[in-house]
């Protein structure tokens, strides 16, 4: 999974691509524990890009998303929102298969 590194290189993937963010913290335990399984859902679903965007280091792209709570959740089709799975709640692998199958 990519790495967001700024505000402006999120603008620009969500405006212009498929693309599945994953807000998240290091320090996060629910974060973690949905560490292991994100491989795997980005080969199910590879109609998608994935992006890792770090709560901390992006605080203010969090709150132009209201998103405040992570784990979280947001696919955009060329600057299109198709969904969001937002909230502070630890997520099972199937709840995020859920989210994904459902954007269609």
């Amino acid at each position: 999974m990519k790495s967001i590194e700024t505000a402006a290189q999120y603008e620009e993937i969500k405006n212009t691509k498929k693309a599945i963010f994953v807000f998240s913290a290091d320090w996060c335990p629910d974060c973690r524990f949905i560490r292991p399984f994100l491989p795997e859902i980005e080969q199910t679903f590879t109609e998608y890009e994935f992006y890792y965007v770090d709560r901390d280091q992006l605080l203010e792209v969090c709150q132009q998303e209201n998103v405040f709570g992570i784990p979280s959740f947001i696919a955009y089709d060329n600057g299109k929102e198709l969904g969001r799975f937002v909230s502070r709640d630890r997520k099972t692998k199937e709840e995020v298969e859920r989210f994904i199958r459902g954007l269609s």
